[in-house]
């Protein structure tokens, strides 16, 4: 048996373990890739952008729907970007909160998080409609991914929508964290991101919590804590807001 061969069959065999190797790699690769750019673009910002390059091309070879895991020899990467992975994100961003430390931020610092998540709601939910989905599930769960990718599985799966558009509102989510983590370098200087308050109000008012981390990265190391402390806040609350209160005044302005 070839090496080629040989690999073959362990990724197939053990599905799972080839996933982590291929995350693992990637990650590797991308981190090196950003270290070209001084810390001007993170390592997760450029490993986010190769993982749709590789979803599309697996996609694409294999005339799949499953992205990168329509490859048998990579199914094991579906597996582990599933639920798995959703419910893990959502766990661990709440070791990140700190409730003392927000407070610190005040009444601005909450009111942060709730315009950050009926905004980014709002703005979903028009560019959902206008991308041809009016029923009120499959516009809650698109908007709820702009708030993050974490939120927009959550409610998909608690509103019972379909697959396709819950692999929308993630694709939106990333796409999102993406934008947040390149520009945030950019406008640093021009919001005034120089202090923990400011950077609360930033994560509360952006809410993707790798976004806003690896953009205030970028910024400021010390301040990455108090930019993704808030984000968590974020996406806890879109969790419980989406698939429950926003989908009731979605529900009630549509019907």
């Amino acid at each position: 048996m070839d090496l080629a061969a040989m690999f073959s069959k362990m990724f197939v065999s053990n599905g799972l373990i080839g996933a982590f190797i291929v995350v693992g790699v990637v990650t590797f690769i991308a981190y090196k890739l950003a270290g070209i750019t001084k810390g001007r673009i993170h390592g997760s910002a450029v490993a986010i952008f190769a993982g749709l390059v590789l979803a599309y091309i697996g996609g694409s070879l294999t005339g799949g729907h499953k992205g990168f895991a329509s490859i048998p020899m990579f199914a094991g990467v579906g597996f582990m970007g599933g639920g798995m992975l959703r419910d893990f994100a959502i766990v661990s961003t709440a070791f990140g909160a700190d409730l003392r430390e927000i407070k610190k931020c005040g009444i601005a610092g909450v009111l942060s998080l709730f315009i950050g998540i009926i905004t980014s709601f709002v703005v979903g939910i028009a560019f959902a409609y206008m991308w041809g989905y009016h029923d009120v599930v499959s516009m809650a769960t698109i908007g709820a991914g702009v708030v993050t990718f974490v939120v927009g599985p959550v409610t998909g799966a608690a509103l019972g929508a379909s697959s396709e558009v819950v692999a929308i509102s993630i694709a939106a989510g990333v796409v999102k964290s993406v934008t947040v983590m390149i520009a945030t370098p950019l406008v640093a200087d021009l919001l005034g991101l120089r202090n923990p308050q400011a950077a609360m109000m930033y994560g509360g008012l952006m809410g993707t919590t790798s976004g806003t981390a690896a953009g205030m990265a970028a910024v400021d190391p010390k301040l990455v804590p108090y930019a993704a402390m808030t984000a968590t806040f974020y996406t806890g609350m879109g969790c419980l807001l989406c698939p429950s209160i926003l989908y009731l005044a979605l529900n009630a302005v549509m019907g």
